[in-house]
């Protein structure tokens, strides 16, 4: 029996960030259940192609769930229906044939829209420049081995390390948050010994540039979480609370406006 599957697409068409978007039905042909997404994605534009239609813009890189480009909302939800995978490791599996999958982009005032299914993400890019680093003058590095980090930290800071950047998070939650974002790049560095001199500031800065950028505030809804294909937790917002809080108290009137989970 074949494997191959017969579906329609509802994708999202938007031929620039001044133009009204539109939802664009096509049929998605002789599909492989072994294919990932994207390479569905790819299968239909080849199609369209051949028909003389503009093929669908998406944005993908490593197709290995690491660079987080590929930020596509499928069925209502960021990266698709299974838990802790980015649309690249999505495959077609999930669904059966004669299904009608919607597929748009990220839905966020600081994420416009670019083209069709790519948005602008560099608001999350202002907000590392803001504080996301670790710039403290120290000479030559010390081996790693001298410095001596507690296991939960360790194993806290590499679990908030793995957020990639994506926006899932934000494309998840009703108000656009970017708290579980901003809270696991601050969480990476507030546990480490290496992110310590900056710590205040970097809470500050951070949360100020994401106010900035229009992203909407945390309400405790936790869709973040569960949308994340990396699966950062929401502990680390209370975290971003805390260091926050702190370091308002520490240096107040550095930063004006919100910052907490509502």
């Amino acid at each position: 029996m074949s494997d191959n599957m017969n579906l329609t697409l509802r994708v999202w068409r938007q031929k620039d960030v001044k133009s009204k978007g539109r939802f664009e039905t096509y049929a998605a042909s002789g599909i492989s259940s072994h294919m990932s997404f994207l390479e569905m994605l790819d299968k239909v534009n080849k199609d369209l192609l051949l028909k003389g239609i503009e093929p669908i813009a998406f944005d993908n890189d490593c197709r290995e769930g690491i660079c987080g480009t590929c930020d596509i909302v499928i069925n209502g939800r960021p990266h698709g229906a299974d838990h802790g995978v980015t649309v690249c490791q999505l495959h077609m599996r999930r669904f059966k044939d004669g299904d009608t999958i919607t597929v748009e982009p990220w839905r966020a005032k600081a994420f416009p829209i670019l083209k069709d299914l790519i948005v602008n993400r560099q608001a999350f890019d202002r907000i590392i420049e803001a504080g996301g680093y670790v710039s403290v003058n120290t000479g030559q590095a010390p081996p790693a081995e001298t410095t001596l980090v507690p296991k939960d930290n360790f194993e806290g800071a590499m679990d908030a390390a793995a957020c990639i950047s994506c926006g899932a998070c934000v494309a998840a939650c009703p108000n656009a948050s970017a708290m579980l974002f901003v809270s696991a790049k601050i969480s990476q560095m507030a546990l480490l010994p290496q992110g310590q001199p900056e710590r205040a500031k970097r809470a500050l800065a951070m949360v100020k540039a994401m106010d900035e950028q229009g992203f909407g505030n945390c309400t405790n809804i936790s869709e973040c979480e569960a949308a994340c294909p990396k699966e950062i937790k929401v502990t680390n917002i209370a975290r971003l609370n805390r260091e926050f809080y702190a370091a308002s108290f520490f240096h107040p009137g550095e930063h004006k406006g919100g910052g907490g989970a509502g």
